[in-house]
């Protein structure tokens, strides 16, 4: 059977449709360090909603501490696994607007897009979830028209009009521009390991509303260290290698299993070794704070 070229292009471009519309999920999630005082996140959205009405826009956190790439990073890791495979994310920390940092977007391996300046805040999310492709952006063709002549809000008038774009199917993957080596930029940090007898980890961030003291130490190292419900842990911080608070505490299912104002041990909700005062304010009464210089040791008192 003869296929005429007129149906080859439209199998070819129906092929196409099916590719680009199985690749994106017309959802978008904001983060940001702007905070919510003035219009800036909402511009972003509203230059969304003039790519596509049918957009889905949605909020990670727009109270990133100003210029905290390291958190920006750790929100990304925190929350981008639970959205669904071909979602994108706009993430805007971006100290160095303007300068010669790349701007991107990161595909993972899970099928996750993150648009963003390649400055440290896809450190995590490339570790976690492995990196399928990156791609700078083409501004000439993936910025927001008659923007070019504004240099300190690529939130707005590339990030968001780029990840739109890309959410609603106007653009493919390939589309956005030039492909890059399959690395990003990296902020050093601690990472969770065993070394004679204690584990050693990172605090990566604090669970601000109550002052949790949260670690990237899983509970798989938890368990090579023989570590039970109800033995006590002796946990050390530094900062810059400076002893900043070191103390025991048992380790437990559940804050209600320590009396009012004392401190526990526990898995948080990414299963990750963490410590608390119950109904207290850990970080504050030893004042420990997070970050990818803050480190922790911790081994089983006997």
């Amino acid at each position: 059977m003869k296929i005429s070229l007129l149906h080859l292009v439209c199998l070819l471009f129906m092929v196409f449709l099916c590719r680009t519309a199985s690749a994106q999920n017309k959802i978008v999630v904001f983060q940001s360090d702007f905070g919510l005082k003035d219009g800036a996140v909402s511009a972003m959205k509203g230059v969304a909603m003039g790519v596509s009405t049918d957009l889905k826009l949605y909020d990670l956190s727009h109270e990133i501490p100003a210029y905290n790439i390291w958190e920006a990073a750790y929100r990304l890791l925190q929350t981008v696994p639970y959205y669904p495979k071909g979602t994108v994310f706009v993430s805007v920390v971006d100290p160095g607007v303007g300068t010669e940092r790349k701007s991107v977007v990161l595909k993972t391996k899970s099928g996750h897009y993150i648009v963003s300046p390649d400055n440290g805040t896809l450190t995590l999310l490339a570790e976690s979830l492995g990196i399928e492709s990156v791609r700078e952006i083409n501004e000439a063709v993936n910025r927001r028209k008659g923007s070019g002549k504004s240099y300190t809000f690529h939130g707005r008038d590339v990030y968001a009009y780029t990840a739109a774009r890309l959410a609603a199917g106007t653009i493919s993957f390939e589309q956005i521009g030039k492909q890059l080596p399959n690395q990003v930029v990296s902020i050093s940090y601690q990472k969770a390991l065993m070394e004679n007898g204690k584990i050693k980890g990172n605090i990566p961030v604090l669970d601000v509303q109550y002052g949790n003291v949260w670690t990237n130490i899983d509970g798989k190292l938890l368990n090579q260290l023989g570590v039970k419900y109800g033995d006590q842990l002796l946990l050390t911080v530094y900062h810059l290698n400076k002893k900043i608070y070191e103390g025991s505490m048992p380790y437990h299912a559940t804050f209600g299993e320590v009396q009012e104002g004392k401190p526990l041990a526990y898995l948080n909700s990414l299963l990750e070794l963490s410590f608390a005062i119950n109904q207290g304010n850990f970080a504050a009464e030893h004042q420990v704070q997070s970050g990818n210089e803050w480190k922790v040791e911790v081994s089983l008192v006997k």
